[in-house]
């Protein structure tokens, strides 16, 4: 009941005594606030009676005050918690009504410098007229002043629009600022004409160059901020003029002279063009080194940018000459320049060029693949040179054969020709060629010199054959046929002992076997055809024995000397080594024909007296032969006659039961001797039983025979007649 009545005391507790003095009219005169909000005035009332009530029906007893620290911390949290409830409303209220202002602030500022610059924008198209009267002044720095600050105004426009997305807006600037891309292509192209005349320029007038090099390198300032800021690119950025610029000297550089539609495939024409670059590269350069590069900035590095220009250009350009059907003297000629013409101190090693010139780290004119297929492309050509060369000498020199009067002689008597000297000579200033140019052409075409004349051999070999067939059927023609034979043993001696000369390393100066193996053939050929002459001299003579004249003291040995004597005297005008190979197989082929001519079963001794006479002609005509070689210079070891003196032996023995004992020496002196040559031999004394014929027969086969190592056969040359058979009837068998 306590609690019930202490609310009436509650409204006259909270008032202070301040509050208490001072009246309603007093506390709206001291707020001006309240004047302005009366209803805040009757909350606060409210609020104050409100909390009189509550705090005089808690604290009406005085055991409660005790709470009183509590219920003031409480009510202090609940009063900031709505304190920044009310804030937070407030600031979002404020915030949501001030956008608008805010925007329009916005567009305030922006229309602000938007008439600031209203007098540049009118003034846009008088700028134009005015830049492009500066142009065509070629007062290009000032002109290029006036298109920056166009396009600064025209950039800075598109980049608000770009900011705030109005990109409509964007297509009627640039329609507005269309002028600018035609000052721009104006500028650029004098620019580009100043740098395509920059080499001339740098000489007559530099400032105009320079006046290009600053406007480039302005326009590469602002194109590197752009894009450092990468947030708005303008059109046409970046114009990248420097790379411009190098491309536009590059191509002044590789200009009209390195097309090869200008160059001549022949030697000459291109030998012109070759020193005509020669000398252009080397002022060109000099220029650059001397007086452009003053005029740039250093890390243009334009000398080495024009170098590297100049050095790619040639690489290319010697690849579309080669692409020609180039004779040989242009392959040369294009090896020489770019294997060492390029890097003499007729060119890049020029001594006003260096130090600063430098193509060494630039790599080679031409590869390593190319430089060989060059050279073999140049080795094809010689060959095709060597190959018509060498058979116009062949022409030239069976034609001298038809000559009625012998080949000329040198100094010593021997027969000979300028065939020799014109080969080797030939093959041998094409190897000197190629050594000018590097060991490894020059050792293609040693080894093609070496083809060639192993082809050349058998062509000549070749020709050799047919004029011997030709010979053959009139032997007056040619009238010095053997003569000329003599010739081409020496020529082909002659071929033989330089051949080694040819190798440029006198260390490997070997001739190949097959060279050494042709030069043997057309030796044999030569010498072969020489013995069919002797041969069909003595022929004739050779029929005629055996015979019972010949027997009774004929003079056909004496015939047969002097046919022998006066091819002797023919082949004394071939070298020695020839000449004695001449007189061994002239004697072999003697000692054949005489054997053989016995052999031929045209007579049979009749007698003992007949088996002497035979003996003594047999010592009269092989000792006059002999002799007849002796006297030539042939030893009596080198003879084969002794073949004779052998067989002579054989048909003197007086007792036919030791003819087994004499054949077995016979045969091991000349394993080749057959059966059919003994039986022959035995048939020519003519007192031969079957009996000893067949003890001999038997006796040989007991003992077969091997032709020693460097043995020379006489008797496998020999070819026996088959002997007739007796009791044969006519067109029938044997019975």
């Amino acid at each position: 009941m306590e609690e019930q009545e202490s609310p009436a005391l509650a409204p006259a507790a909270p008032h202070s005594p301040d509050t208490m003095g001072m009246s309603a009219e007093d506390e709206r005169a001291a707020s001006p606030r309240d004047e302005e909000w009366p209803e805040a005035e009757k909350a606060e009332k409210l609020a104050r009676g409100a909390a009189l009530k509550w705090a005089s029906g808690v604290f009406y007893r005085p055991e409660k005050l005790e709470g009183l620290g509590h219920y003031r911390s409480r009510e202090t949290q609940r009063n900031s918690s709505i304190q920044s409830r009310l804030k937070s409303t407030v600031q979002s209220y404020l915030e949501g009504g001030l956008q608008q202002m805010r925007a329009l602030v916005e567009e305030h500022v922006q229309l602000a410098s938007v008439v600031q610059v209203l007098p540049q924008i009118f003034s846009v198209h008088e700028v134009f007229s005015h830049t492009l009267q500066l142009l065509h002044g070629q007062r290009l720095l000032e002109a290029h002043a006036e298109l920056m600050m166009v396009e600064h105004l025209r950039d800075d426009i598109l980049s608000q629009l770009h900011l705030r997305g109005l990109s409509s807006a964007q297509t009627t600037v640039l329609s507005y600022f269309s002028g600018l891309q035609q000052l721009n292509e104006t500028l650029a192209r004098q620019l580009w004409d100043i740098v395509g005349s920059s080499l001339r320029l740098v000489r007559e007038d530099p400032v105009l160059f320079v006046t290009a090099v600053r406007i480039i390198e302005r326009e590469e300032k602002i194109d590197d901020t752009l894009l450092l800021e990468a947030t708005f690119l303008p059109p046409g950025r970046p114009k990248g003029w420097r790379q411009k610029f190098y491309h536009v000297l590059q191509g002044t550089i590789t200009g009209p002279r390195f097309r090869a539609a200008h160059v001549e495939a022949e030697g000459p024409g291109l030998a012109r063009h070759l020193a005509a670059l020669q000398k252009d590269i080397v002022s060109e350069l000099r220029v650059v080194k001397d007086l452009m590069v003053q005029c740039v900035p250093a890390h243009y590095n334009i000398l080495g940018v024009c170098t590297a220009t100049y050095h790619q250009a040639l690489t290319s350009h010697l690849q579309e000459i080669l692409r020609e059907d180039l004779d040989k003297q242009g392959l040369f000629l294009l090896l020489e320049w770019a294997l060492h013409v390029y890097h003499s101190p007729e060119m890049m090693g020029h001594p006003d060029l260096l130090p600063e010139v430098d193509v060494s780290a630039l790599g080679p004119l031409m590869s390593p693949e190319l430089v060989d297929q060059t050279e073999r492309r140049y080795v094809v050509k010689v060959k095709a040179s060597v190959l018509e060369w060498m058979q116009r000498t062949l022409e030239v020199e069976f034609k001298e054969w038809f000559r009625e009067e012998e080949p000329e002689t040198d100094h010593q008597g021997f027969f000979q020709s300028a065939l020799p000297a014109i080969v080797m000579q030939m093959l041998n200033e094409n190897i000197q060629v190629a050594s000018l140019i590097n060991d490894s052409l020059q050792q293609k075409v040693y080894n093609m010199a070496l083809e060639e004349l192993e082809a050349f051999l058998g062509r000549l070999r070749e020709a050799l054959v047919q004029c011997g067939k030709e010979h053959q059927q009139d032997r007056a023609v040619p009238k010095y046929y053997v003569s000329y034979l003599l010739a081409m043993l020496n020529n082909n001696l002659a071929l033989s002992n330089s051949v080694s000369s040819l190798h440029p390393d006198t260390a490997h100066r070997e001739v190949p076997a097959s060279l050494r193996a042709a030069l043997d053939r057309m030796q044999k050929k030569a010498c072969q055809l020489l013995l069919e002459e002797l041969l069909l001299d003595l022929q004739p003579l050779c029929l005629q024995l055996p015979s019972r004249k010949w027997l009774s003291g004929s003079q056909l040995v004496g015939s047969m000397c002097e046919v022998i004597d006066k091819y002797a005297k023919h082949f004394s005008h071939v070298r020695k080594p020839v000449f004695t190979l001449l007189l061994m197989e002239s004697e072999l082929l003697v000692a054949s024909q005489y054997l053989r001519a016995l052999m031929q079963r045209k007579m049979v001794c009749k007698s003992e007296e007949e088996r002497g006479q035979l003996c003594d002609r047999l010592l009269q005509d092989t000792t006059q032969l002999r002799e007849l070689f002796c006297g030539l210079g042939l030893d009596q070891s080198q003879q084969s006659l002794e073949a004779v003196f052998a067989l002579r032996e054989l048909i003197c023995l007086k007792d036919p039961a030791l003819l087994s004992l004499e054949v077995l020496g016979f045969i091991t002196k000349y394993p080749d001797a057959s059966d059919e040559h003994i039986s022959t031999l035995l048939d020519l004394r003519g007192d031969v039983s079957k009996e000893v014929r067949h003890v001999v027969l038997e006796m040989m086969a007991q003992h077969p025979q091997v032709l020693p190592e460097g043995y020379r056969p006489i008797f496998s040359t020999i070819l026996v007649p088959v002997p007739e058979l007796p009791f044969c009837l006519r067109k029938g068998k044997c019975a």
